[in-house]
């Protein structure tokens, strides 16, 4: 009697039928965040674009609404600067955000350090405390900063209005600062601080000699953020300040355009000239700021 050959049963394979026309989940995707990207793009380069057009005018095609100046009117740049004493402040401005961002550098990592490394009592709470500061506008920061800057003052050996420490060292502690580097000092492994112990090393040169080396960028974007806050600064510095000694490029800027009245396209070089600064800066550290984006997580 012949055996019967038996063969394993097939499995029926099926394959899934995509109605003519449609696109591919992803391919739609995609192709709308590209486009709410442009929109976007195109929508923040125009007013700078317009902007740099007008302060090149002269005033006849300023006033009338020219889109292209007929020929490029460099001079405008220095009589806006001649006219508005920028020297002045903007000697003020650099030297308010340096001290600025130096101190925000240095204690905004220690305190990140001491969050991301350290144990202490209460830390969560502190932090979380810390976190929530950042839901507050502001301006609601101003009457309590004021109050205690000027009886910082009066106390004090210096004094702190009309002078540097109130533009400065309310500033040189940011929690969005803090938060940025401690999320960024948490993603480097704890094996890095056993071998730093085992070779005798404390808290302050480990931080010194290997997490700080290894967080160059998000050190470098806080900075570029603090730069940024400093230079745009003016409500504050017209609040502490009764004089022009300390007052910031931002205040002389707003002071030329009401010296320059229908000198519309003085006003556009005017905004040129207090706004290249920031864009020199980030057009250097782009590659930096950039990566300390993308690479901080949200971890803890």
């Amino acid at each position: 009697m012949a055996k019967a050959l038996l063969t394993p049963t097939q499995p029926a394979v099926t394959t899934a039928i995509r109605p003519v026309g449609a696109e591919p989940p992803a391919l739609v995707t995609k192709v709308l965040m590209y486009s709410v990207l442009i929109i976007g793009a195109v929508v923040a380069v125009i007013p700078f674009l317009y902007t740099v057009l007008v302060s090149l005018m002269n005033q006849t095609e300023a006033l009338g609404g020219a889109f292209f100046p007929s020929s490029f009117q460099w001079d405008n740049y220095v009589e806006a600067w001649n006219q508005a004493s920028f020297s002045k402040y903007f000697w003020n401005s650099v030297r308010i955000s340096a001290l600025t961002v130096s101190g925000e550098v240095v204690f905004c990592t220690l305190a990140a350090y001491a969050f991301a490394r350290m144990e202490f009592w209460g830390k969560n709470l502190l932090f979380t405390l810390l976190l929530a500061t950042l839901m507050l506008p502001e301006a609601v920061t101003w009457v309590p900063n004021f109050i205690t800057v000027s009886w910082l003052g009066r106390v004090g050996p210096i004094p702190w209005i009309n002078s540097w420490p109130a533009l400065t060292i309310p500033f040189m502690a940011s929690a969005f600062a803090i938060f940025l580097v401690r999320q960024f000092f948490q993603q480097i492994p704890n094996d890095l601080w056993d071998s730093a112990q085992l070779d005798g090393a404390n808290h302050l040169r480990y931080l010194l000699q290997i997490m700080v080396p290894l967080s160059k960028a998000p050190i470098m974007t806080i900075m570029l953020f603090g730069f940024i806050a400093s230079w745009n600064a003016l409500a504050w510095p017209i609040l502490v300040t009764t004089t022009p000694e300390w007052r910031p490029v931002s205040y002389g800027l707003l002071s030329f355009l009401d010296d320059a009245g229908a000198k519309f396209h003085l006003q556009m070089a005017g905004s040129m000239i207090t706004m290249a600064p920031v864009l020199l800066l980030y057009f250097f550290t782009q590659k930096t700021f950039i990566e300390g984006i993308s690479t901080t997580g949200l971890k803890g």
